[in-house]
């Protein structure tokens, strides 16, 4: 095995033990072990917040996409601050209703709203079904990349298989608090890795930066806009839309745990208004993406491209280093993931009083599911990829009923929201796997479309009835499982 294996590895073990570390007690309560104490201040939650941004995606998708749709891979840039400014208003909201009524997942805040444990139940399984699929990439990503770094294949599947035996034991071991603890090491390890990359790849291969898009202009004007085609101004725009609303209204349940672990409101607020700032960093995989349409043949595989010009730019241990920041950029999202399908599974899922039973039923879905993300991204790599598709667009579908439970009495019913949620999944579902025409709009946006409409509809119809949201109460519980297994008893 080459040098820059070895870095990696030792790299990707540095950063489990740390994030072992984390822990200064063993977790008797599933609360503990998924949002801690609730007492996250500002810098720890910004690191927790900002890091959700920076995954594989960034090394090899915002590149790949620049190599492949040139100035359409913009949409990337805007979408992260307009997510801010909807966090800005709704995260606080959120934050003191779970800390008021004890919620640990986004299902809990459905049952209890909505004062529905089942709705809370299909809200959960939403959320692993679509969650699972992205789990994979996170995996299968981090071989792809020591696979390129090293230029072998073998080394790739190592990798996978010993990041996800790393992460799989630091998260049963310290949860929340080994997410935190690694998210300081994770920013600063990408931060250093493109800062790196921004300067050496254009300048080895172009001149610098300014260089490369001279140089992409004279090859072909039309890189540098938004044209018809596969990626239009429509396209544009409607990945940036739903993006931007699958961020701002928190419809990725894995987000959730990091948020409710805040110590107060004005912590999740206060950070909202400058974590735009920090990502900037995402523009830097743009440059580097156009600078490989100087390099690289058309045909070469766009996920590639970043870590194909780091490889070939780079000494061997440098090399290794920028592999175990993308390494990072997978392991920690991935542990994330895994907490929050397994909340999702052991909390609101399967039903137990006894918190000892709840916890083992939590560990248990760790390990299934980092296992079956390990062994469908060694064996069948691509037979997740059209549902991976409907992680976005499919979760989004939660906005609606995430927006109308908001005000202090929610101005839907469960009927209604369920409804939407079913209406916008098959319009998903239907536009992605059936190749209808679409005109390039995001099968997310045409699904929210539905997803309201049908909302509206129904909502109507039972009121025209007679039927009226059900008044609920805001008092304080004291434990978690009866806010979601038994609402309407303790909502007195």
């Amino acid at each position: 095995m080459s040098l820059t294996f070895w870095v990696a590895i030792i790299g990707m073990v540095g950063i489990a033990v740390v994030a072992i570390r984390g822990r200064s007690k063993p977790h008797t309560d599933l609360a503990e072990w998924t949002v801690g104490k609730r007492n996250y201040g500002t810098l720890t939650m910004w690191f927790l917040q900002a890091g959700e941004a920076f995954t594989t995606f960034t090394f090899l998708g915002v590149a790949g996409i620049a190599f492949s749709a040139g100035a359409a891979s913009s949409y990337a840039i805007p979408y992260i601050p307009l997510g801010y400014i909807g966090l800005f208003f709704i995260g606080p909201i959120v934050w003191r209703y779970a800390k008021d009524r004890s919620y640990i997942t986004q299902a809990d805040f459905f049952a209890d709203r909505y004062q529905s444990p089942w709705l809370g139940k299909i809200v959960a399984i939403c959320g692993v079904v679509f969650l699972l699929p992205y789990l994979q990439l996170q995996i299968t990503g981090l071989g792809l990349i020591v696979k390129l770094v090293t230029g072998n294949a073998t080394s790739g599947v190592i990798s996978m298989v010993v990041a996800t035996v790393l992460t799989v034991v630091f998260v049963l071991w310290a949860g929340i608090h080994g997410l935190a603890r690694t998210a300081y090491i994770k920013d600063a390890l990408m931060i250093g890795a493109m800062a790196l990359l921004i300067i050496v790849i254009p300048l080895h291969y172009a001149g610098g930066i300014s260089h490369v898009f001279e140089s992409v202009a004279a090859m072909d004007e039309k890189l540098l806009t938004i044209q018809a085609g596969e990626y239009s101004q429509m396209w544009w725009l409607s990945s940036m839309l739903i993006s931007a609303i699958g961020s701002a209204f928190l419809t990725l349940p894995h987000l959730w745990p990091p948020m409710l672990a805040a110590k107060s409101a004005r912590v999740i607020r206060s950070n909202n208004v400058y974590l735009s700032l920090y990502q900037v960093v995402i523009i830097f995989p743009l440059f580097i993406g156009f600078t490989a349409l100087l390099v690289l043949p058309r045909d070469a595989a766009s996920n590639s491209v970043l870590l194909t010009l780091a490889r070939e730019a780079l000494p061997d241990w440098v090399t290794g280093l920028v592999a175990v920041a993308a390494a990072s950029a997978a392991m920690i999202p991935a542990a994330a993931l895994c907490i929050g399908i397994s909340t999702l599974v052991s909390h609101n899922l399967v039903r137990t009083k006894s918190m000892r039973t709840k916890l083992r039923i939590n560990h248990f879905v760790v390990v299934i599911a980092a296992s079956l993300a390990l062994v469908l991204g060694i064996l069948r790599p691509d037979l997740l990829a059209n549902l991976l598709l409907l992680t976005f667009a499919g979760l989004s579908q939660l906005a609606p009923g995430i927006t109308a439970a908001l005000p202090k009495q929610p101005i839907a019913q469960k009927a209604s929201v369920l409804a939407g949620i079913v209406a916008g999944v098959a319009v998903v579902m239907l536009f992605t796997f059936t190749g209808l025409p679409h005109a390039e709009i995001d099968p997310g946006i045409l699904g929210l479309a539905a997803n309201v409409v049908v909302l509206m509809l129904t909502e109507a119809g039972l009121r025209a009835t007679g039927r009226r949201p059900v008044a609920i109460s805001t008092q304080p519980l004291r434990s978690i499982p009866e806010a979601t297994e038994h609402p309407q008893e303790e909502s007195v």
